[in-house]
């Protein structure tokens, strides 16, 4: 997800709609500084007036917070230099976090966020804020809208992909367990080729362990999922292997997603969705 704060895109992890949300200090510090975020985040860090803040957070919502040695570093004599990766290991903290890879950074929660960029700047954060809170709504429609119809848009095939395992895949000699590996990872073909990752990988990223990824799918990601599952379970039938299947299940998926999002007939299915649960 991401926060666009006057023309500043800003991701966000977690759960939104449950205030449980992380934004990214890496994309806000990149407004004061696009070349050393890093160097913004240390230093908002290294003052006293910070940590004692983010150890109020802590207090208050974690448990595990390392209490003593925040009292050593207070008083420490001599310049205060804290970074997240200090704060994190020397306090068991958890109202920030650091993730490596291509869509990693420093991430905090939305109460330290909101704080970090009063200190950027206090325009910037009612920016951040005001589409924050936009996004907030957005997510809260997309999980209630058609919650029941979306159910009903994975279902639609998915007897027609198992059964086409369960007859061409699963053989005799198969444990239990290898069983459910193979089924699994027969839906998470179809997850990377639909949503770019596994469903393991979006655990990962989001946080979210009691959710699965396709129940914030939209409906167009959705209709094409259902096409997916057909799809596969005929390549599966003809013994294509899964390398191959997922090549063209990616191409697939780009082509119909991009078709639906250009055109109405799924605008209208929303249209219609939303129609009638106001009905009801």
């Amino acid at each position: 997800m991401k926060i666009n704060a006057n023309g500043t895109e800003i991701s966000v992890i977690g759960n939104i709609v449950n205030e449980n949300a992380y934004i990214s200090l890496t994309d806000i510090a990149k407004k004061k500084d696009p070349n050393e975020p890093r160097i913004v985040i240390s230093n908002w860090m290294s003052s006293y007036s910070t940590i004692d803040f983010l150890a109020t957070w802590e207090s208050l919502y974690n448990p595990n917070f390392n209490r003593l040695e925040f009292q050593t570093v207070r008083s420490e004599p001599g310049r205060l230099i804290m970074t997240p990766k200090q704060w994190i290991e020397r306090m068991n903290a958890i109202g920030i976090t650091s993730q490596a890879g291509r869509y990693g950074g420093t991430f905090a929660h939305t109460d330290i966020a909101f704080e970090f960029a009063s200190w950027i700047s206090p325009e910037f954060k009612l920016y951040i804020i005001k589409d924050y809170q936009r996004l907030k709504i957005d997510e809260a429609k997309r999980l209630e809208i058609g919650w029941d119809t979306k159910r009903e848009l994975t279902k639609i095939n998915y007897h027609i992909h198992t059964d086409a395992i369960k007859e061409f895949l699963i053989t005799p000699e198969l444990t239990a367990q290898e069983q459910s590996f193979t089924y699994a990872n027969e839906a998470d073909l179809l997850n990377i080729a639909l949503f770019g990752k596994t469903a393991k990988q979006w655990r990962l990223e989001t946080g979210n362990k009691k959710q699965n990824m396709r129940d914030f799918a939209s409906v167009e990601q959705l209709i094409v999922l259902v096409n997916l599952e057909s799809m596969n379970a005929d390549m599966i039938r003809q013994g294509i292997p899964a390398p191959e299947r997922l090549k063209k299940l990616r191409s697939v998926a780009y082509y119909q997603l991009h078709s639906l999002l250009s055109n109405n007939s799924a605008k209208r299915l929303k249209e219609n969705i939303q129609n009638r649960l106001e009905q009801k």
